[in-house]
């Protein structure tokens, strides 16, 4: 008799489940002109691009990549599949064409993606539709930002946004599953701040029962030592993907973390930034800077969401919770199709999104029923 086989692993899923499905773009001989204002069907311009660089990462959260599923045996994206840099601007400008003003990279842990400071300065050259620099922005665990930060910076990067989910090392560890500490992400922020990469966004994201009680110790830290040069931003735990086992009860909510720093330190809020802004902003009433909270799961704010996700391989997502993408690398690689042609691709894609999951469900209503939401670590939060 043979060896028999052990059992399958349940929290294993197939590598093709965590990335969702793709369509094609169609090609017009006659594509419509940039004119640099694109609205969806729900009259929502295209602003905002987020561009993954990597599919990979070297933390592993419970809530983005958990360890069960993504352990040693996982097959990462080859690199021949990732898009190159100049495929990553070539895209970049033709959104920009379309009315785009802000790019942010993303991964996975974009700071792993070798030489990054090159295609940032790539991207520093890019004009918008008014002439106009892009704001081009990183979102980072900040392990590698210490020794990144200066030559990010003198590459044209503009901004950090720093993911930062406790103070406290022992949960901060338990929470990116590599004990990885807190000091060095700190040095990082540190780093940034010296290279002119200001004002830093620290974004934590916080999970009922595990990192909660982190919530004014955070706050404390930031506005005692930093002020106005670092934004703290409590994020609502989402459902992104299918990995994470997110529950509802899991959800801490955004009005009981203001709750909590009110408590402490008086607040009152303050208008948005940017249309589109995902962020409702706090100021300390002392003076001692603002906080932000986002708030996706119980006050969703899809009716005014301008962004789309371009993944590591070139695929076009539009919601972080999409069941499927839009094959731009195809155009890129295998076809001879103009910049004209791709941007009409883009713009007749933008056109028919109506894109809502966040709205539909707080309504409790069904979304795209049996397709499989796309990993966050593929697209970027």
């Amino acid at each position: 008799m043979g060896e028999a086989l052990p059992p399958a692993n349940p929290a294993v899923i197939p590598i093709a489940d965590l990335r969702a499905r793709t369509h094609v773009p169609r090609v017009s001989a006659t594509p419509r002109p940039a004119t640099g204002v694109l609205t969806d069907a729900l009259g929502r311009p295209l602003r905002d691009l987020r561009i993954s660089v990597t599919d990979r990462c070297n933390f592993r959260c419970s809530y983005c990549m958990p360890k069960e599923v993504f352990d040693r045996d996982y097959a990462f994206l080859p690199q021949a599949s990732l898009l190159s840099f100049e495929e990553i601007t070539r895209v970049a400008r033709v959104f920009a064409g379309h009315g785009v003003k802000k790019l942010r990279l993303t991964g996975g842990e974009p700071l792993l993606r070798r030489h990054l400071e090159v295609l940032v300065g790539m991207l520093a050259d890019l004009r918008g539709a008014d002439g106009e620099p892009l704001d081009l922005t990183l979102t980072t665990n900040g392990s590698l930002l210490k020794k990144k930060a200066r030559a990010l910076a003198d590459a044209g990067l503009k901004r950090v946004t720093v993911s930062l989910d406790a103070l406290d090392d022992a949960i901060f560890q338990a929470m990116n599953d590599v004990g990885f500490p807190v000091g060095d992400v700190l040095a990082g922020i540190e780093a940034a701040l010296d290279a002119g990469l200001g004002p830093v966004k620290v974004n934590m994201v916080v999970k009922r029962g595990t990192n909660d009680g982190e919530i004014v110790p955070m706050a404390r830290w930031f506005r005692e030592h930093y002020g106005g040069a670092v934004v703290l931003r409590f994020i609502e735990y989402m459902d992104v993907g299918e990995t994470n086992g997110w529950r509802m009860d899991h959800v801490l909510p955004s009005r009981e973390v203001i709750e909590r720093i009110a408590n402490v330190w008086p607040l009152e809020p303050i208008g948005h930034s940017a249309p589109g802004e995902t962020a409702e902003r706090w100021r300390y009433l002392d003076g001692g800077g603002e906080v932000g909270v986002i708030s996706s799961v119980t006050q969703a704010f899809c009716r005014d969401c301008n962004r789309a996700r371009l993944s590591t391989e070139g695929q076009l997502y539009l919601c972080l919770f999409a069941t499927h993408g839009h094959d731009l690398r195809h155009l890129l690689r295998d076809t001879d199709a103009s910049d004209a042609q791709i941007g009409g691709a883009l713009a007749d894609i933008w056109a028919q999104r109506r894109d809502r999951y966040s709205e539909l469900r707080a309504a409790g209503q069904a979304y795209a029923p049996g397709g499989r939401k796309v990993e966050m670590h593929y697209i970027g939060g």
